[in-house]
């Protein structure tokens, strides 16, 4: 872990842990526990928004290319979406760890790794707009509430969060329409020197060109947001599922608006590993808006990190197997190299 890492997830941490203490671990874990089993089904539920992640970056693949057709099946691509969802909730990875893990497990199931990883880079970029686009009804839906006098303060809060996070999709999109990889490759080059670039340049360029290949593929780019979009609004289910099995049930409208708003606010904190300290404090400033008391907040809150490490504890033992498998069987040759 860099020294950058550390410090991120250590004040992350410290907030976190404060936010418990402020309000008091014995209400908070009270309420928590109030979920029993609930928070199982919770994890269970989450597979659908998995599956249709899943589906936007699997619609990217069935294309021809080169003149042959290569197609990644959903379940391939659950299975690589599920282990990078794992590493990004769950390791101190920042964001950028778990796209590149999709990447290695799509290029280990027979696609070309500059393939793999335009579509991921793609998806990714999709995901975020489906996101800022997904938050930006939430703010519709707070300016519902504010008319009518609530936390007007908040908005300006959530409206930062949200064009923090346009700001960084949009330099992306334009990054690698410009030749993001070879440009990333060139600085890093550099930097370190002393050695022959040329190899990993070609590749990088290839990553280059099999991207831009791809937005040409509009169609397939708007199925893939679509898609993405659609599993930001299903996501909304958890929350409303976690909130009645806590005991405090809220309706549809208020599920929607905690969602969009919480999920920008995690979103804008992505330097900080899983947004530690950072999801509770929002979910903290927005329960007001829906008459939830700060107990059950902050346990909403730890119900959607008890999803994470049901889910993640296991698709981080996948990943462990699966890489010594794939190891084990490059070692022998029987595996071709993929680029």
């Amino acid at each position: 872990m860099s020294r950058a890492a550390l410090i991120l997830l250590s004040i992350g941490t410290a907030l976190f842990v404060g936010l418990l203490a402020w309000q008091g671990f014995g209400s908070v874990a009270s309420t928590l526990l109030a979920a029993g089993w609930g928070l199982a089904l919770v994890a269970l539920f989450h597979v659908v928004p998995l599956v249709l992640d899943a589906g936007a970056i699997s619609v990217l693949f069935r294309r021809r290319h080169d003149g042959v057709h290569h197609a990644l099946s959903l379940r391939d691509a659950l299975f690589g979406r599920w282990i990078g969802e794992s590493v990004n909730s769950l390791l101190p990875a920042g964001q950028i760890g778990g796209p590149v893990v999709m990447v290695r497990q799509l290029s280990q199931r027979g696609m070309r790794m500059r393939d793999a990883a335009a579509a991921i880079t793609v998806s990714t970029t999709a995901q975020a707009l489906a996101q800022i686009i997904f938050a930006l009804g939430g703010l519709l839906l707070f300016g519902a509430y504010a008319a009518h006098g609530a936390l007007h303060d908040l908005q300006t809060a959530t409206l930062i969060a949200t064009g923090v996070l346009g700001a960084m999709i949009v330099g992306f999109y334009f990054a690698q329409r410009r030749g993001l990889f070879g440009k990333l490759l060139g600085v890093v080059s550099k930097v370190f020197g002393k050695r022959d670039w040329s190899s990993l340049m070609t590749r990088a360029e290839a990553v280059d060109a099999a991207v831009q290949a791809m937005y040409r593929e509009r169609g397939r780019v708007a199925a893939s947001f679509a898609l993405s979009l659609a599993g930001w609004i299903v996501g909304t289910v958890e929350v409303w599922l976690a909130l009645r099995f806590l005991g405090h049930p809220v309706d549809w409208v208020d599920a929607l608006l905690l969602e969009s708003l919480g999920q920008a606010i995690r979103g804008a904190a992505f330097m900080i590993p899983g947004s530690l300290g950072v999801q509770e404090g929002g979910y903290l400033l927005l329960a007001p808006l829906v008459g939830l008391p700060p107990d059950a907040a902050l346990a909403l809150s730890l119900a959607k990190r008890a999803r994470e490490i049901l889910l993640g504890l296991p698709g981080l033992l996948v990943l462990h197997f699966s890489e010594r498998s794939w190891q084990r069987r490059r070692a022998t040759g029987r595996v071709p190299v993929v680029d």
